[in-house]
């Protein structure tokens, strides 16, 4: 695969920062797409921005702002509060969101003549967001592929993994400790750490903890 290209979708978060130094190690040419949709805070492009300069990765933000009026949600609107019932889907949940954004990622990869695209989407710790399932991926690759008569591969290293297992790949690539400091995941805006308190945080965290664990333990 080293001698393709490759269009990584790219938030600046924990997940696909480490899919973007996974892509790195496994094509020739990676380009990463930010999708500007409104979100609550804009310290997510400023750090999606920065992380791509620093790597020497091509970057393109594009406008989805229409997806904030179309999709009310906690991300976009602040007089929406952040939730995370059991048995529903939370709040962040933005309708249409991994449709589109694929999508678009892939026509863009085809003016690169890029036939593959990484997201780090996940079904593990998918918080109920039902864009994030691996049939939906699937799906939608077949789909991209018929509507553009051109063989997209979508990739999902993250897939099957859950937190914990996504620190330790980044440790494997050689990027935990950059992932730890320079990601932002967190709902309110804050890299690294984040807040402590929102579900991304949470769910950040103890994927930490347990895979610091296991690190220590393995180096004692």
């Amino acid at each position: 695969m080293k001698k393709e290209n490759a269009i990584v979708v790219f938030s600046g978060g924990q997940d696909s920062t480490t899919c973007l130094f996974w892509a790195k190690k496994q094509f020739k040419q990676v380009i990463a797409v930010t999708f500007d949709y409104g979100q609550r805070h804009i310290e997510e492009l400023k750090c999606a921005e920065e992380i791509a300069k620093e790597l020497d990765v091509p970057h393109h933000i594009l406008d989805m702002s229409l997806l904030n009026q179309l999709a009310p949600n906690a991300l976009t609107r602040k007089d929406i509060d952040i939730t995370a019932k059991e048995g529903e889907v939370p709040s962040t949940f933005v309708e249409g969101r991994n449709l589109l954004f694929l999508s678009f990622a892939a026509v863009l990869a085809k003016q690169y003549d890029a036939r593959h695209i990484v997201t780090g989407v996940c079904e593990t710790d998918f918080s109920g967001y039902p864009d994030c399932r691996d049939v939906f991926i699937k799906s939608l690759n077949v789909t991209l592929n018929l509507s553009m008569d051109y063989s997209f591969v979508i990739h999902t290293p993250l897939m099957w993994l859950d937190k914990a297992e996504t620190w330790e790949l980044s440790d494997q690539l050689g990027a935990f400790e950059y992932v730890k400091e320079k990601t932002l995941t967190c709902y309110n805006g804050i890299k690294g750490s984040g807040c402590g308190e929102c579900p991304a945080c949470v769910l950040r965290q103890r994927g930490l903890d347990q895979y610091t664990e296991k690190r220590e333990a393995g180096q004692s």
